[in-house]
C-alpha cells in the first residue's frame, strides 16, 4: 500500500461502514477517543478489511483494536510503507 490514509479518509470510511457521520476534524483532535464517536472494533474490523481489499495490502495486525484516531492511522500508514 502506497497511499496515505487521512482523518477526511477515515471518516468517510466510518460513515460508510458504521453509518456514523463524524467531522475530520473531531478527528484530529488530540486525546479524540473512537469510543467517543460511537466507534467500536467491528467497524474498525470492516475498515480494515475494506482497505485491504482497496490496497491488495495487508494492515497491521490489531489496527482495529486501536483506540484513537491517531493510533489507527499511524498503524494503517505503518502497513503503506513496510507491507504490515
Amino acid at each position: 500500500m502506497t497511499h496515505v490514509l487521512t482523518y477526511d479518509e477515515l471518516a468517510a470510511l466510518i460513515k460508510g461502514r458504521a453509518g456514523i457521520g463524524v467531522d475530520p476534524l473531531d478527528l484530529e483532535r488530540p486525546g479524540a477517543t473512537f469510543e467517543e464517536f460511537g466507534v467500536d472494533s467491528l467497524a474498525l474490523l470492516g475498515i480494515v478489511g475494506e482497505l485491504e481489499n482497496t490496497y491488495a495490502t495487508p494492515i497491521t495486525p490489531g489496527a482495529e483494536m486501536s483506540k484513537t484516531p491517531q493510533d489507527f492511522l499511524d498503524a494503517v500508514n505503518a502497513s503503506a510503507t513496510t507491507g504490515a
